[in-house]
């Protein structure tokens, strides 16, 4: 390198601290001008070495994810001198953190190397800027991008974009295992069994037995699940969950809402006893005013008025379903749910 293009024959500029006077203010240190800062080859060296960074992470982003595509979940291999470790778990993590620990250090390399390093004194002003500081605040913002080379050094631009882009579908890549897909799981329920032509009785959840219209009185609340629901299978927990009926008798008068009286049964009305909340199951009933209270948040549902919300966080009313009586008089669905039970989901249609 040419004697001209080193710092040292470009001397400093700055404030000098007074020699003597130790109560002196010293002022700012002698600024020393960087390599890069009076050879421009040096400057596109650094430049292409930032660059570098950026790219090393946008491909390390991209091996993270073939890592979790490509590598068994329970290949197991021996790696010095971790041992033993998950393969897959190891090249996620070492992806992961070379795709960040570049996009970091190439941000500082950045820093120390082509943004301006000149200090500029500022003095102590009220918390509470006028217009005249935040004109000076705007006019620092621009100075600084313009210093800092953002939109000349269109290669560094570009590749800290394109880092910064990839980085995040680490974090969407896992969210696949978070559990299976629902697909289609959420929108039915084990009522979906039911129709016109073969309707499903309603079984007591208590007693285990057919219901009949007359086993219920007006003010009393009954819970129910579908016929042929065992509580000994494996799958009876994720079952219940949807299934779970909320069973009440009002008088017909009483009904405020016509299409919930048109699904009920002479007053026997069946709503989804799973809370439109978080799923909590509601089991508080008052007899006058025909609240159902979910005990988990306190939201309130008006049964005499198609289980409309009328206090708490719940979104939306309690679906319910549709009932009649066969040929032995049991309660008996003819149909699922009208809309999906439990707390609402993006993909509700409603």
């Amino acid at each position: 390198m040419s004697e001209e293009k080193l710092p040292e024959s470009h001397g400093s500029a700055g404030e000098v601290a007074e020699h003597g006077n130790p109560f002196a203010d010293p002022g700012l240190p002698a600024h020393e001008p960087r390599r890069t800062d009076i050879d421009e080859r040096a400057a596109q060296r650094a430049e292409r070495q930032v660059s570098l960074m950026f790219v090393i992470s946008m491909l390390a982003t991209v091996g993270f994810i073939a890592s979790y595509v490509a590598i068994d979940p329970d290949k197991i291999v021996y790696i010095f001198p971790l041992g033993h470790v998950s393969a897959l778990n190891f090249a996620l993590g070492l992806t992961l953190g070379v795709a960040l620990f570049m996009i970091g250090a190439g941000a500082v390399h950045w820093a120390r190397t082509l943004m301006s390093d000149v200090e500029l004194p500022a003095e102590r002003h009220a918390i509470e800027a006028d217009d005249e500081v935040r004109a000076d605040v705007i006019e620092q913002f621009k100075t600084g991008a313009a210093e800092s080379g953002f939109g000349r050094r269109k290669m560094i631009r570009n590749t800290l974009i394109g880092s910064m882009a990839l980085v995040p579908l680490s974090g969407v890549v896992l969210l696949r295992d978070l559990g299976p897909l629902p697909e289609k799981k959420l929108h039915e329920t084990g009522w979906k069994e039911a129709t016109e032509a073969k309707p499903l009785p309603l079984v007591n959840m208590s007693t285990m037995q057919p219901m009949k219209p007359e086993d219920i009185i007006i003010g009393s609340l009954t819970f129910a699940m579908p016929e042929g629901l065992s509580t000994h299978s494996e799958d009876f927990q994720q079952r219940i969950a949807k299934d779970a009926l909320m069973l009440v008798r009002i008088a017909p008068d009483d009904i405020k809402d016509d299409k919930s009286k048109e699904l009920g049964f002479e007053g026997i009305l069946a709503y989804s006893k799973i809370c439109t909340h978080v799923g909590c199951p509601i089991s508080l009933y008052e007899q006058q005013t025909h609240h159902a209270l979910c005990p988990c948040h306190q939201s309130t549902f008006d049964l005499a008025d198609g289980a409309r919300v009328i206090f708490g966080p719940a979104g939306h009313p309690l679906p319910q379903l549709k009932i009649t009586t066969d040929d032995k008089g049991n309660l008996v669905a003819t149909g699922d749910f009208a809309e999906p039970v439990g707390p609402s989901f993006w993909e509700r249609a409603r």
